[in-house]
């Protein structure tokens, strides 16, 4: 294989497919869209919802780019060699155009040729879909692979928990997948050893969706889907640690420079022992993952976005903690991370004194909940008998007040206690699965409902921005928005608290344009062309140099991938239903739109 550094590997990827026709499209936020069914953009797909969906991109029908990432449901397994929370994708999409011949025969050629990865073809290894009641083998796949070259012993059929692609609410487009591994040539761990094994003989290096089929009700059956789409996917990170002959991703430099840091603030030798080593790939990890959250919008709060990055600082902070230094010096970092990505995501150095105050911040808030903790330890304490504090509310100290174990057994040692630590390894485990099953939930992610409602709210969402312009100013931007069947949720910057008069304005001015029953139109043009009309670019990064703009007559004109409604008269009325502070400088409204029958 190849030894490449991440600028290399990173030009490379998009050269290959550009190569082959398709458009460059920069990655979007990490704050997904109008996406109810994830906090964060977890896979390259989210952006492209709509058109995964059979809406026209502007850009074409072929589409490659790198998007940023965060996935939090392997949390508590950061610290091992390939598992982080923030990661980008490299990708490539077909949407309605070339197929299965035509992606796996670009797979080999990436995977194999000596211009480009150069992996032994003789250790590629591939898995396709076995087949079951619901659709079948997936010769074609498996016939592609061959006329690749790859010997039969080499591609394997595996079930559906292997190679199957659906949504994780169950529904909508899916299909079969092809899963490309390499053989790290380790004896297999028993005669049925095969990718699907956790031994690590195969590591995986790529994955090709191929979205061919529809399941329009959870228990139903699956049928063709008119827009068949391909969805690639390559974890960067991952293919960078193999190409540079590294045996972990911290070891590669996206991470070096960082821990080398920590090592200097520390004063400790990473690789002093394993919990030393763990802690510092915790801290790289999450900080890493915090200056790209923060620096798409997201501030630590109690939910959502913000309590995930909540959690990552305070996870820094008790890693901090445990090698010997102030959670305060976690900002050091910030100017580390900015400068391994100045060339590509350059927007982190001009947020770097933003992102390293937030950070400061949020350990100040920390160390008051620290000290909420130890009168909270003080008390349990107190009435602690038989000298043993219960495993339970030592876990409890961690989960409410971010007591790291090694804090509670010190403070249990002056007290003349130990701590029950199986009791707390059992109360972490019982609440690892929960927090799984939440993840799940979440995580999974998704298309976009794209029902009626929800399309018609996203109009409305469009209205109430102009709305908030023309009542407070047009220094009034958008800074996120999320959008169920049910109602929408709107955060924009303002300094203050809407007066009642205000909220009634803006209500009165949507209401208005809604009876005004004005066409809603979409046009597409280079974003310069939007830009000098006037469009507003909210999320003008996601979609390249061509844009589509939605003009809703003389009230509203965005940059947005859509869907809307055709016409105003079609949302019914429209209801501001609460206005409240979202962070620092940021106000969010939630409303409804009601049918006037």
């Amino acid at each position: 294989m190849r030894n490449l550094t991440a600028k290399e590997l990173r030009e490379m990827w998009i050269k290959f497919y550009v190569d082959k026709g398709h458009a460059l499209i920069p990655s979007a936020s990490l704050i997904p869209e109008n996406d109810p069914t994830v906090l964060f953009t977890t896979a390259g797909m989210h952006p492209l919802v709509p058109f995964l969906l059979g809406e026209k991109h502007p850009c074409g029908k072929r589409l490659v780019n790198i998007q940023k990432c965060v996935r939090t449901g392997d949390i508590d397994e950061v610290g091992d060699d390939f598992h982080c929370t923030f990661f980008e994708m490299m990708g490539n999409w077909s949407l309605g155009d070339y197929f299965k011949k035509e992606k796996i025969a670009w797979s080999y050629e990436f995977l194999t040729s000596p211009e480009y990865l150069a992996i032994p073809k003789e250790d590629l290894v591939v898995s396709v879909f076995a087949g079951d009641e619901s659709a079948p083998r997936d010769m074609e796949c498996y016939e592609a692979w061959r006329s690749m070259g790859i010997d039969e012993g080499k591609i394997f059929f595996l079930p559906k928990e292997n190679n199957w692609w659906i949504l994780g609410s169950g529904v909508g487009p899916c299909g079969p997948d092809s899963e490309m591994f390499i053989d790290t040539g380790k004896p297999k761990c028993s005669v049925d050893c095969s990718p699907a094994c956790s031994c690590g003989k195969y590591v995986e290096v790529g994955n090709d969706v191929y979205m061919q089929y529809v399941k329009k009700t959870k228990d139903g059956p699956v049928s063709p889907l008119e827009q068949k789409n391909v969805d690639t996917g390559f974890g960067f990170e991952r293919i960078l640690c193999l190409a540079s002959k590294k045996d972990s991703v911290y070891d590669t430099e996206l991470f070096v420079p960082i821990i080398k840091k920590i090592e200097e603030i520390s004063g400790k030798y990473y690789l002093l022992n394993d919990d030393t080593k763990r802690n510092m790939r915790i801290i790289a990890d999450h900080i890493r993952a915090s200056v790209f959250m923060i620096a798409d919008g997201v501030v630590p709060l109690n939910v959502e976005q913000g309590y995930v990055l909540r959690r990552l600082i305070r996870r820094s902070i008790n890693c901090a903690y445990r090698l010997g230094f102030e959670g305060s010096r976690l900002a050091e970092l910030v100017p580390v991370v900015a400068g391994i990505y100045s060339d590509v995501y350059p927007e982190l150095t001009e947020k770097c004194e933003h992102i390293e105050q937030t950070i400061r911040e949020e350990n100040d808030r920390f160390s008051k909940t620290l000290s909420q903790g130890i009168k909270e330890f003080e008390k349990v304490a107190k009435f602690t008998q038989g000298g043993v504090l219960n495993g339970k509310t030592a876990f409890r100290l961690y989960d409410t007040f971010g007591f790291p174990l090694e804090l509670t057994k010190e403070l249990a040692k002056e007290k003349g206690l130990t701590v029950d630590e199986e009791g707390y390894k059992l109360a972490f485990s019982q609440h690892q699965e929960k927090s799984k099953a939440g993840n799940d939930k979440v995580f999974k992610g998704g298309l976009a409902d794209s029902s009626i409602q929800t399309t018609r709210l996203h109009t409305a969402v469009h209205l109430l921005h102009a709305a908030l312009r023309k009542v407070l100013g047009d220094d009034v931007y958008q800074k996120g928005s999320n959008i169920t069947s049910e109602r929408l949720r709107f955060d924009f910057n303002c300094d203050h608290k809407m007066t009642d008069e205000e909220k009634k304005r803006v209500e009165d001015l949507v209401n208005e344009a809604i009876d005004r029953a004005i066409p809603v139109t979409c046009e597409e043009m280079s974003l310069e062309e939007a830009r000098k009309s006037g469009a507003l670019g909210v999320f003008e990064n996601k979609y390249g140099d061509k844009v589509k703009v939605y003009t809703i007559g003389d009230v509203s004109k965005e940059i947005c991938g859509g869907p809307h409604a055709n016409n105003t008269k079609e949302l019914g009325h429209f209801r501001l239903v609460k206005e409240e502070s979202s962070s620092a400088g940021v106000r969010r409204i939630k409303g409804v739109i009601e049918s006037e029958a």
